[in-house]
């Protein structure tokens, strides 16, 4: 079909071959040489889709010629089906005051035949009325296919829509999940490098444990972008698997901070995708921690899996200490959380506490 509607003129060729076997007898048998003469006003119907309103000028001004030439007159079948076809193309490409235009001529033509050779016909009334119902088809044909083009326009637009935005809703998943991953573990090792600058001369050790967090914290790092890339390539099967309270611990422990955990209930009967939600909006609110508070604030995180609802609270003091340095952020963090809470028709609550920290309390509801 996509080949046809690449080359049009394979959809014609049966319609020339009915124009040159419709074509006038000679003493009873098909006389070529009048054929071939008789199509020459025929020839514009090759062009009708590049110029339809030339193609169909000519085609009238044809068979008003040949309506009024005794020798060609009776060449009405070709004659009526030319004019049927483009009035079919005016009405299809959707013009319809120049369509109607046409119609009036044939019309016209059509009772002129009349009056001038029906006398000579059976029923001359029949001869001029009959043929009325072929251009009635061919406008309402005309509309037709004017009707499914326009359908057909509507529905390609409508997809290409849909693959914008999901394609725009993946890319807004990817940019999500990426910052999630980065910005926790970047945080923590740049926090970490900078502390082992200030205690390299006074607690070797502690320079040495610090490395080591470094170092973890960024093969983390690592193996969560390769998780990420294969569920990109992968698709959603493969979504990443559900955290587990180890993951979480493992999570506390990596931001360097004094932070205490308090998991209660099982997440092993939830959707998957739930778990994974709350372990993102834990590792976003720490990474506020880490960005923000004091280097001598400490905090605590509340996860509670219920079978209709994971609440979650991540809360951490104000301390004594001067504020960290301001590390750079994509502003996306919060609006992240938002996203993922709303994800399950849940609620948020992000603010500074009445005893000077600050406090996120999420839920998401996952009963159905």
């Amino acid at each position: 079909m996509r080949w046809v509607r690449g080359h049009r003129w394979t959809v014609d060729l049966p319609l020339y071959a009915v124009f040159v076997f419709l074509g006038p007898n000679w003493n009873g048998e098909p006389a070529w040489g009048v054929r071939a003469l008789s199509m020459l006003f025929l020839l514009p119907i090759l062009v009708r889709r590049r110029y339809p309103r030339t193609a169909a000028v000519l085609i009238i001004a044809g068979a008003a010629v040949v309506y009024l030439d005794e020798i060609w007159a009776y060449d009405r079948g070709r004659t009526e089906l030319a004019m049927t076809v483009v009035l079919f193309n005016l009405v299809k490409l959707g013009d319809r005051r120049f369509a109607a235009l046409i119609a009036a001529a044939i019309v016209v033509l059509d009772f002129q035949w009349g009056v001038l050779w029906g006398p000579g016909t059976q029923n001359p009334t029949l001869t001029i009325i009959g043929i009325l119902p072929l251009h009635f088809a061919a406008w309402a044909l005309g509309e037709f296919f004017r009707k499914q083009e326009q359908l057909t326009a509507e529905e390609e637009k409508r997809a290409e829509a849909q693959s914008r935005a999901a394609v725009a809703e993946e890319r807004a998943r990817i940019a999500r999940e990426l910052h999630d991953v980065l910005a926790h573990s970047m945080s923590v090792i740049v926090l970490n490098a900078e502390g082992a600058k200030l205690a390299r001369h006074r607690d070797p050790e502690a320079v040495d444990r610090t490395l080591d967090t470094i170092g973890r914290t960024g093969r983390d790092a690592l193996a969560e972008l390769r998780r990420l890339l294969e569920v990109m390539h992968a698709g959603q099967a493969a979504r990443s698997p559900q955290p587990t309270v180890d993951e979480l611990r493992a999570l506390v422990e990596q931001c360097g901070r004094a932070v205490a955990l308090e998991v209660t209930g099982d997440p092993g009967g939830l959707p998957a995708s739930a778990a994974l939600q709350a372990y993102r909006i834990v590792q976003e609110a720490l990474t506020n921690m880490i960005k923000h508070a004091p280097a001598d604030a400490t905090g605590r995180v509340e996860v509670a899996f219920g079978p209709a609802e994971i609440r979650i609270e991540v809360t951490n003091t104000g301390g004594k200490a001067a504020p960290v340095p301001a590390l750079p952020s994509s502003g996306r963090g919060l609006t992240g959380m938002r996203q993922r809470v709303e994800m399950y028709h849940g609620e948020l609550a992000a603010g500074p506490s009445p005893e000077g920290g600050y406090r996120v309390c999420a839920s998401l509801v996952v009963a159905s």
